[in-house]
This record gives structure tokens, C-alpha cells and sequence, in this order.
């Protein structure tokens, strides 16, 4: 079982940077994969960024690539973080931290395996991101 929890959300203006993490329980964390996605209201949930167990390989939507890095510290905070700059106000969303209980390799995965919302076990409670123009 893996709890987590996110903090770092919080209102800011178009242009400006923000740094989300996420703090997961567990011993087992360095062998899942872990992602963010985010959700409007009226909206699906959607991808916004991944990074494998192992390897470090991330993955990112077009929406945000270049402006957003996704990383994580296994080795103690057992933390995974989302770096947001040059946020625009269609960045705005309530943020989820999510972890993949089964997590494959990626040599092995299929093709897109870590943008698929059904793929991850476990959810944080999700962090708001308002971002004002």
C-alpha cells in the first residue's frame, strides 16, 4: 500500500514557476513509476508527466513539454516532484500524484503505458494550481 500526498500548489500569475511534490509512504517506492496528471472541472483527468522506476526516462504531454520537468529522489525522500515554469493559465487544474502498483520496465511496456490514467494503483488527494493572466 502506498499513500501520497501532494503540496506546493497556490496561486500565481502567467509566466511564473512552481514547484509541485509529492511524498509517498512505503518502502517499495523506488519500484514504482510515477506520474502527475491534473483535472478541470467538466473535464477527464489528463496526462501532464511520467518517470520510470528505472532508468529515469520521463515522458511528458505536449501541452507542457519544455516548460514542465518531472523528477524523483529514491534513495531517501522517497519524493517525486513536478517543476512547472512559464505557467499560463490553461495550466490550471487540481494537480494529482500518482504511483503505478505493477510498474513494467520500460523495455517491456507498451508504447504509451505511462500516460494511461488506468495504469496507476494509487492517487494523492491532488493540490490546486490556480494560474491568473
Amino acid at each position: 500500500q502506498v499513500q501520497l500526498v501532494e503540496v506546493g500548489g497556490g496561486l500565481v500569475q502567467a509566466g511564473d514557476s512552481l514547484r509541485l511534490s509529492c511524498a509517498a509512504s512505503g518502502r517499495t517506492f523506488s519500484t514504482y513509476n510515477m506520474a502527475w496528471f491534473r483535472q478541470t472541472p467538466g473535464k477527464e483527468r489528463e496526462f501532464v508527466a511520467a518517470i520510470w522506476y528505472i532508468g529515469g526516462g520521463t515522458e511528458y504531454s505536449n501541452s507542457v513539454s519544455g516548460r514542465f520537468t518531472i523528477s524523483r529522489d529514491n534513495a531517501e525522500k522517497n519524493q517525486v516532484w513536478l517543476q512547472m515554469n512559464s505557467l499560463k493559465p490553461e495550466d490550471t487544474a487540481v494537480y494529482y500524484c500518482a504511483a503505478d502498483g505493477n510498474s513494467p520496465s520500460p523495455s517491456i511496456a507498451a508504447p504509451g503505458y505511462l500516460r494511461r490514467e488506468y495504469e496507476y494503483d494509487y492517487w494523492g488527494q491532488g493540490t490546486q494550481v490556480t494560474v491568473s493572466s
